[in-house]
C-alpha cells in the first residue's frame, strides 16, 4: 500500500505507475481516493473541532458553577448537548470514508523502480546475466518424473487416489535428496548470518491481506472452512506478519531470517497443475529468506539476496541466470523483482527456481510495521524476500544437471554430508 500523500501531492505519478503496469482499469481509483480524502479530512477536522469545543465548554461550565452562575452554566450545557448530537454522525461518516479509502488504497499498486523494464507480461522479462555454462549432454535426458521413477522415488498415481491431482509421494533416495537440499539450504543461510525459523503454517485473514494483493489471495490461498485461517503459500507470509503492529528499534535492523515451511497453493489460473511431474503442484516445501531493514539499505539487501541464490545453485553444479521482471509481471506490492532461473538440459531452456523481491514499505504499511529512529521519529520498515530453495521443483534442475548416461546421479561435494556421504545415486531400474 502506497502513502496516501503520493495521491494528495502527485496524482499523475500514481496514475502513470498504474499505466506502466497495464492496469488502466484501476485509474479511476486514484481520483476516487483523492476526492474521498478531501472529504475525510474535512469531516475529521469538523469532528476534532467539535470535541475540542466540548472540552473548552466543559471547563467553562466548571468555572461558572464554581462562581454560582447556574443560569449561564445551563446555557453552556445546552450548547454542549447540541454539539454532542452532531458528533456521532460525523464519526460515522469519518469511519465510512476511512474504510472506503483503505479499500481502494489496498488495490492501487506500489510504485515500481525507475529501472524496471516496461512490459505487459512475463514474456517481456529481461535476461541480465548468466552463471555457469548451460550444457546439453550427448545422451537423451528423460522427463524428470521418469528420472525419479527410475529410483522408485515418485508415486503420483497413489497420491492421486489419496489427495487428487497436484500431489505426490516422494520415496527412497529421491525423498532423501529432497530433505538433503532443504537442510543444506538452511545451513547455507545460517552461515550467511540469517536466523533460522519455523513459522506457523496457518495465518489469519488480516495477516494475508497485509502481505499480498487481493488477486493473489484469491488465486493462491486455501482457506480453512469455518475459521479465520488460511494455509500459507510461502513462509514469507508468516515471517513478515510476525512483526504486525510492532514498533521496532532502529538498532534491531536489519532483521534477517531464513524460514522453512510446507507451502500450499491453489494454482488457479492459466498455468494449471502438471499431470505427470512436480513442476507445478498444490503442495511443496521451501526454505525462504526474509529481510526487514531501513529504506536506505533495501537496494543493497536485494542485491545480496539474489546473489545468495546464484551462489547456492552453482554450488550444486546447476547453471542459472538472472531474469529481471518487467512491470506487468510484478505483483502489486512489489517495487522490483527478479527471478533466478535454472538451466534444464532436457528442455534446453531456463525455468524459475527463485524469486527475489523488494516490496519497500508496501507490506509494512498494511501491517503497521514501523521502527523508531534515534531522533524519536517513526518510519515504516522495508521488507524483502527471496526463495532459497523450493523442492521438489528445484530437484528437476538438480537431477537433469547431475545425471549421467547410465542413469546415475552425481551428488555434488557440498551436499554429500547431507546424503550420508554418498557420491552418486544409482537407479533401481
Amino acid at each position: 500500500m502506497i502513502d496516501i500523500k503520493l495521491i494528495r501531492e502527485n496524482k499523475d505519478l500514481v496514475k502513470e505507475n498504474i499505466k506502466k503496469k497495464f492496469q488502466d482499469k484501476k485509474l479511476p481509483l486514484v481520483d476516487e481516493v483523492y476526492d474521498m480524502d478531501i472529504k475525510y479530512r474535512k469531516v475529521k477536522k469538523e469532528a476534532d473541532e467539535a470535541r475540542s469545543k466540548i472540552n473548552l465548554l466543559s471547563k467553562e461550565i466548571g468555572s461558572l458553577m464554581r462562581d454560582k452562575k447556574i443560569e449561564d452554566a445551563n446555557k453552556v450545557k445546552e450548547e454542549v448537548a447540541r454539539i454532542k448530537e452532531k458528533i456521532p454522525a460525523l464519526e460515522k461518516e469519518e469511519e465510512t470514508l476511512s474504510k472506503e479509502i483503505k479499500k481502494r488504497m489496498m488495490v492501487i499498486p506500489n510504485i515500481i523502480a525507475n529501472d524496471v523494464p516496461i512490459g505487459e507480461d512475463d514474456s517481456k522479462n529481461v535476461e541480465e546475466e548468466r552463471f555457469g555454462e548451460a550444457k546439453v549432454p550427448s545422451f537423451e535426458i528423460p522427463y524428470h518424473a521418469d528420472i525419479m521413477a527410475s529410483f522408485n522415488g515418485l508415486d503420483k498415481d497413489a497420491a492421486g487416489r489419496v489427495s487428487g491431482n497436484g500431489f505426490y509421494y516422494l520415496m527412497g533416495d529421491i525423498a532423501r535428496l529432497h530433505s538433503a537440499v532443504l537442510a543444506y539450504a538452511r545451513d547455507f543461510m545460517i552461515d550467511k548470518g540469517f536466523t533460522y525459523c519455523i513459522p506457523p503454517y496457518m495465518i489469519h485473514s488480516d495477516a494475508v491481506d497485509g502481505v499480498m494483493s487481493f488477486e493473489e489471495k484469491e488465486t493462491m490461498m486455501y482457506k480453512i472452512e469455518g475459521e479465520d485461517l488460511y494455509l500459507i503459500g510461502t513462509s514469507e507470509h508468516s515471517m513478515i506478519a510476525k512483526f504486525k503492529d510492532q514498533l521496532l528499534k532502529e538498532s534491531d535492523l536489519p532483521i534477517t531470517m531464513t524460514s522453512y515451511s510446507p507451502c500450499f497453493r491453489k494454482e488457479v489460473g492459466s498455468h494449471g497443475i502438471e499431470e505427470r511431474g512436480v513442476y507445478r503442484i498444490h503442495q511443496f516445501e521451501k526454505q525462504e529468506m526474509v529481510v526487514l531493514c531501513k529504506p536506505e539499505d533495501s537496494d543493497s539487501w536485494y542485491d545480496k539476496m539474489w546473489r545468495y541464490s546464484v551462489e547456492l545453485f552453482r554450488s550444486l553444479d546447476i547453471p542459472v541466470r538472472k531474469l529481471v521482471c518487467c512491470s506487468g509481471d510484478l505483483a502489486d506490492l512489489k517495487y522490483r523483482s527478479c527471478d533466478i532461473e535454472a538451466w534444464s538440459p532436457r528442455q534446453q531452456k531456463y525455468f524459475e527456481v527463485c524469486s527475489c523481491s523488494n516490496l519497500t514499505d508496501a507490506q509494512a504499511r498494511r501491517l503497521g510495521i514501523r521502527y523508531k529512529k534515534e531522533d524519536g521519529s517513526k518510519e515504516y520498515a522495508y521488507t524483502l524476500n527471496n526463495t532459497v530453495i523450493a523442492p521438489p521443483r528445484m530437484l528437476i534442475a538438480f537431477l537433469e544437471n547431475n545425471l549421467n548416461e547410465d542413469g546415475s546421479v552425481n551428488i555434488p561435494e557440498k551436499l554429500r554430508p547431507y546424503m550420508g556421504g554418498k557420491e552418486k545415486l544409482v537407479p533401481c531400474k
